[in-house]
């Protein structure tokens, strides 16, 4: 089930639009996003990289550059310690090449997912100290690592975390108390007493910001560290941070570098994945990066790291060929794992709680995360997917934006035995005997109503299909980069006529209708996915005879209310408008 809702906020979006001769649509659709004074407008259509916040409003960042500079000046050894994931890849990749550029001996370690876990342990730390390293620098982890960074300080090893997960707390009555590591500093926006004015920086970002600043200390041009922005991108955009502010900057930028990018395996995993035309968001969110992170979720994530730094064209179409190899046995995993966990459901009491936790030994533990985004894309409810661990039971959590999964695990801490994570997603484990103990504490404190569980989808405005033209569609585009954050437009139209409807596709996995507005306007409109539920949504209503007359292109009385953003088809060199059905009701 879910509701429609069109954004209607107090603000006069058309008064904004003769003020400052933006298009009145686009002035509705930047309200909507909360952005309304001039300043902040301008902003958003004229970014420029003057705009990116300077690095040293975050908090320990200057003393973690003068730690940093001294350890090269007296070449002390540095060992990077990353994350097996898409930010953590890049992070490891931004700060090693980084570093060995100023002539720091370092070198880098990134977590086996199965072997060693997430993040810094107290193994990787002794093995440190058994290398002569002199300082660690944590990437994209190391805010939760209080044990092992404890026994970093007792060996007596300099750490430098850079993070932009959540701290560790413990709630005293309404309030917050942060537990932080006892590092020699901290870089972390969304630590306490941090002042950088924004807080959504992804890890790759927080590695950035420090090198950014540690070049400028080195004499090293600004022109030199945005050159990193192309990798600082794709962290961006695989991690799902909000594209607002500097996040909308850095994938702006980031993306033009990246569409001429001088990175060899870059280059050849562009060339693998068969993209022929300018990549966008889509394109490193749903191919490159989903390939990238396959090589940390089956194998290790040196691989995805050795392609990023090879220099050899023919070593870096070998590795782009294992990566996408790698990244096809992922997609058969996930789609294993979520049909043994919609089984579960459909056959036990689980799916009639509000929040899902199911427990499901044979799903590899590496695609338990992507198992747990989409049961709760499907059921609109916080799901915790856990699977056999090495030592005990490991899982991956994804939730709502109505529920703090986070904040609601914290409240369990003592069932589990580690945990890390934010608001929307979460990594865990525990004991197998406290799986249902867990199950039965979350679903016993929850505060989620019935409502909350019902999906809402919040469109920008009703626009009759009449209104959509390239001019329009071209204003619009001013508005890309489009993600979290900052959605694509979703526009509504209602009783519009299907006067013909056709399967498109090698696999026939597009619909193309033909929709007739009410008074005679045509338009081309796609749909992706899901035909299936799209028939027999026509026959519940309609009846066979209703859904073989909109494919035979017969007249009939069939109306759909839709949702859509409209886009420009290029095909045979020749252009065309359609919109993209992202919703509808028969």
């Amino acid at each position: 089930m879910e509701k429609w809702f069109v954004r209607n906020k107090e603000i006069d979006y058309r008064k904004i639009s003769n003020d400052l001769g933006i298009d009145q649509i686009v002035s509705k659709i930047l309200v909507n996003r909360g952005i309304h004074t001039r300043e902040s407008i301008n902003k958003f259509l004229n970014t420029k990289l003057d705009d990116l916040h300077s690095p040293n409003l975050m908090k320990d960042l200057s003393k973690s550059v003068g730690l940093i500079k001294d350890k090269i000046d007296n070449n002390k050894k540095i060992r990077i310690v990353g994350d097996y994931d898409v930010d953590g890849v890049m992070s490891v990749y931004i700060l090693y090449r980084s570093l060995l550029k100023l002539g720091a001996k370092v070198d880098y370690i990134i977590p086996n997912r199965v072997e060693d876990g997430y993040g810094l342990n107290r193994e990787i730390i002794k093995r440190s100290k058994e290398d002569s390293i002199d300082t660690i620098i944590t990437c994209d982890n190391g805010i939760a690592a209080l044990q092992s960074i404890e026994l970093a300080r007792e060996l007596g090893l300099t750490i430098i975390v850079t993070d932009h997960h959540e701290p560790v707390f413990k709630e005293s009555g309404k309030e917050k108390e942060y537990i932080l590591p006892a590092a020699q500093a901290i870089i972390n926006p969304k630590q306490p007493d941090c002042n950088y004015p924004f807080k959504e920086l992804c890890g790759a970002g927080i590695a950035y910001k420090l090198i950014d600043y540690l070049f400028g200390i080195y004499g090293i041009s600004k022109e030199e560290s945005h050159q990193l922005l192309e990798f600082v991108a794709i962290a961006t955009i695989c991690d799902v941070v909000d594209l607002i502010d500097e996040n909308r900057i850095i994938v702006k930028y980031g993306l033009e570098l990246i569409n001429s990018t001088n990175n060899i395996g870059l280059k050849a995993l562009i060339e693998e994945s068969s993209i022929k035309k300018d990549l966008g968001v889509y394109h490193i969110g749903f191919i490159i990066g989903p390939t990238i992170n396959a090589s940390g979720r089956l194998d290790t994530a040196y691989g995805a790291l050795d392609l990023l730094l090879s220099e050899d064209t023919d070593e870096a179409q070998r590795l782009a060929r294992e990566l996408r190899d790698l990244n096809e046995e992922r997609k058969s995993f996930t789609e294993s794992g979520v049909e043994k966990i919609n089984h579960q459901i459909e056959n036990s009491q689980i799916g009639s709680e509000k929040i899902i936790i199911a427990y499901e030994p044979e799903i590899h533990e590496s695609v338990a995360g992507i198992v747990a985004g989409r049961i709760k894309d499907t059921y609109n409810k916080p799901t915790i997917v856990l699977t056999k661990g090495k030592n005990d039971v490991k899982g991956s959590a994804r939730s709502i934006k109505e529920y703090n999964i986070f904040a609601e695990l914290t409240k369990c801490k003592d069932l589990l035995n580690n945990f890390g994570g934010h608001s929307m997603a979460a990594g865990l484990s525990l004991d197998i005997d406290k799986v249902d103990l867990l199950r039965e504490e979350l679903n016993n404190i929850t505060e989620l109503s019935e409502n909350d569980l019902i999906r809402k989808i919040y469109i920008d405005m009703a626009l009759p299909i009449e209104y959509i033209s390239y001019k329009l569609i071209n204003n619009l585009n001013r508005l890309e980069p489009f993600g979290k954050g900052n959605s694509k437009p979703l526009f509504g139209d209602r009783g519009l006529k299907i006067n013909k409807a056709f399967k498109l596709g090698k696999n026939k996995n597009v619909l193309k209708l033909i929709l007739e507005s009410r008074k005679g306007t045509t338009v081309e409109a796609l749909i992706f996915n899901h035909i299936k539920i799209f028939e027999e949504s026509i026959i519940s209503k309609y009846g066979r005879e209703g859904l073989d007359s909109i494919f035979k292109g017969i007249n009939n009385n069939i109306r759909l209310d839709i949702l859509y953003y409209p886009s420009i088809n290029e095909y045979m060199g020749k252009t065309s408008i359609q919109i993209i059905i992202q919703n509808y009701r028969v």
